[in-house]
């Protein structure tokens, strides 16, 4: 009789529950068994919206993504709070630091990724740990991290986050919207430095401290200064000393290969694998998510991959033989939603009016109102724009980039979208278009769960995983269960 194959999964993020998810079946046919082995003592919980945990506006229970009873009902193991130390190749084992070792058939590495500590003078930098950090500063990467963001805003600490990313923005302005004194402190012009033009930076900026979030734009950190308490200022070489309570780094994320580099797998930007997700040749080693570097492509640092990289592993270590060819693209349309401020932006907006005439820049700026817009067409198609406070602009900008289709000539009818007074109609989207940019969920698959008896956003997730990501996608889906009588 064969016996079940035995799967180890390293780490219990997002991804690993979403591959998780993927197995069950698998696994309640007794074809497999899977153990989990995680550095953390909680179960996989959506990291994106730390923040909001922070705050106090989600309780934890809400970014869990597992139910441990149905996990461990199935007969999966859960080794929470372990340490893998090492993987033994030859004997197919992992090493845990005070455990035994734990045998396997196939070993997942998703292991993610670390928060990408900058070397200032007074951290202790190691682009290979976590970095033990100073009383007052933190990462917003964990559990713990959004405690430590919560003691500081309930002791009414000035709250100094470094990096102008879409992360850093994001957890500025939710230390914001709890009343609390955000300083957003990064190198560029302006944030977002990478997707906006100067004057979309200049209007982001604006809305920001609108927001109650102070921008310190073009500074040069150079170290932290501390008392016998903790941190009390960054050291910058523009700016001299800018005093906080606390120092929140949003520099980045660094993906977690040392165990995989230590067992002899091959590791760049994230433990190397082929376009099958395979980091070595007997087949028996898969990466996936933040930790994964695919055919050659660094991780993203996205749900939507991760999520598509986990369903079709699990269907091939299900069914090797009916895997589909993996798929693993995925948009890189950047939203930011929050405290009244609305951001779209996708590909390269850096061509001007005069610099090429295949390609056509069209502007768009009204200040006063809070709102900007720039595309950029080749053959009227979209290659990139910027869209600040114009929502249904976006979404149909959004639609037509994602589809590869072909603008009005008039570029003015997009403006005319965020008109109260005109029927947006022409911005509505079809079944196939994705509505949740993290699960990759569609229209379609939404209005079914509707459709079926769903009346809460939660319920939609449960069905088809929409809104369980970012949660930007909430809105939309609050707009189909407001409109459910007219679905059923």
């Amino acid at each position: 009789m064969k016996h079940p194959e035995h799967i180890v999964i390293i780490g219990f993020g997002p991804v690993a529950a979403s591959l998780i998810e993927g197995l069950m079946p698998s696994v309640t046919a007794g074809a497999c068994r899977i153990t989990v082995i995680s550095a953390e003592e909680h179960l996989a919980y959506n990291r994106v919206l730390l923040a909001e945990l922070a705050i106090g506006a989600a309780a934890f229970d809400h970014l869990l993504m597992v139910d441990e009873q149905r996990l461990r009902a199935a007969g999966i193991q859960l080794h929470l709070g372990a340490q893998a130390t090492g993987v033994d190749r030859a004997r197919r084992q992992v090493l845990i630091r005070g455990r035994d070792a734990v045998p396997y058939d196939r070993l997942i590495f998703a292991t993610g990724a670390r928060a990408m500590i900058p070397s200032l003078n007074g951290l202790n930098f190691d682009p290979h740990a976590d970095t033990a950090l100073p009383e007052g500063v933190f990462a917003l990467r964990t559990i713990a991290d959004a405690d430590k963001l919560a003691r500081c805003l309930a002791q009414g600490r000035r709250i100094l986050i470094l990096g102008g990313g879409i992360l850093g923005i994001e957890a500025a302005l939710a230390i914001a919207a709890a009343g609390g004194q955000p300083t957003l402190i990064h190198h560029g012009p302006a944030p977002l430095g990478r997707v906006v033009d100067s004057d979309g930076g200049k209007l982001l900026t604006r809305c920001l401290e609108e927001a109650g979030v102070q921008v310190i734009s073009g500074v040069k950190a150079t170290g932290i200064a501390k008392d016998d308490v903790g941190f009390t200022a960054l050291v910058t070489t523009t700016h001299g000393q800018i005093p906080g309570g606390a120092l929140l780094i949003s520099t980045g994320v660094r993906a977690r290969t040392e165990l995989a580099e230590g067992c002899g797998l091959a590791v760049g930007r994230g433990i190397k694998t082929n376009e099958f997700l395979c980091a070595d040749t007997e087949q028996r080693i898969y990466a996936l998510g933040d930790c994964a570097e695919v055919a050659g492509q660094p991780p993203v640092g996205l749900l939507a991959p991760g999520w598509a990289q986990a369903s079709w592993l699990a269907q091939h270590l299900s069914s090797p033989e009916q895997s589909s060819t993996p798929d693993f693209s995925a948009s890189d349309v950047l939203m930011l939603k929050g405290q009244g401020i609305e951001v779209a932006a996708a590909g390269d907006i850096s061509a001007g009016f005069w610099d090429d005439p295949q390609l056509q820049a069209t502007v768009f700026a009204d200040p006063t109102a809070g709102r900007y817009l720039k595309v950029v067409t080749r053959a009227q198609v979209v290659i990139g724009f910027l869209c600040i406070g114009l929502p249904l602009t976006s979404a149909e900008l959004i639609l037509a980039y994602e589809r590869g289709t072909a603008l009005p000539q008039d570029r003015s009818t997009l403006l005319r979208l965020d008109d109260p007074a005109v029927d947006p109609s022409s911005a509505l989207p079809s079944d196939d278009d994705q509505l949740c940019r993290c699960s990759g969920a569609t229209y379609g698959q939404v209005a079914h769960a509707v459709s079926e008896g769903c009346t809460t956003v939660a319920q939609v997730g449960d069905a088809c995983r929409a809104g369980t990501g970012c949660g930007g996608c909430k809105s939309k889906i609050e707009e189909l269960l407001a409109k459910a009588p007219a679905l059923t």
